[in-house]
């Protein structure tokens, strides 16, 4: 199960996704707000949190998760202290009950990671990505608009005809006709 641990707070962070099963972790850690007891509130122990890139509104509870769960973290960029261990692009990593595959998508920061599961059809689209059409930001440092399109025209070409579930960093996540959404901000990057 996915759950959106962000859904009803009242403050600038991201999205946090507990997802449960065979390895129950977190899909970003959000910020401004104390996510601990939410993760509490569904389990007492996580296996791991993976980041989809580094940008503090991501990353803000990353040392109190650490500290409540003795968990590593997971993201592209181990220069950065939020990384415990990089995963590299194409790498496979379990989430929950399934194997999802790590999509390196540049444009929004240079770190930045989506997760794919080919098997679900399940796809944690961090920054790059939003609901009905919209993407993440380029006028951030290392933002790219360029890099931007061809990470989304990159992330349309992974995920195929098999794209499910679309669970943005920001917003609320697609679950009917995902890949229209995607399809839209691949135009809408290039147009805006």
């Amino acid at each position: 199960m996915i759950r959106n641990l962000a859904g009803d707070t009242r403050a600038f962070t991201s999205n946090v996704f507990l997802v449960d099963g065979e390895t129950t972790a977190l899909v970003d850690a959000g910020a401004n707000f104390d996510v601990v007891p939410k993760v509490r509130e569904v389990t007492d122990s996580l296996d791991a949190v993976y980041l989809t890139h580094t940008h503090p509104d991501h990353i803000g509870n990353v040392d109190a998760v650490r500290e409540a769960f003795d968990v590593q973290t997971w993201g592209y960029d181990t220069g950065n202290l939020a990384v415990d261990r990089r995963i590299d692009d194409g790498e496979r990593v379990q989430i929950g009950d399934d194997v999802f595959e790590a999509v390196h998508t540049p444009g929004h920061k240079d770190d930045h990671l989506c997760f794919f599961s080919r098997g679900s059809g399940v796809c944690f689209a961090g920054d790059l990505v939003f609901a009905n059409g919209g993407f993440g930001r380029t006028d951030l440092p290392e933002g790219d608009r360029g890099a931007l399109v061809e990470s989304i025209d990159r992330l349309r070409e992974v995920v195929g005809d098999d794209l499910t579930e679309l669970h943005a960093g920001h917003g609320p996540s697609v679950t009917t006709r995902p890949s229209e959404d995607l399809d839209l901000a691949a135009k809408a990057a290039r147009t805006r």
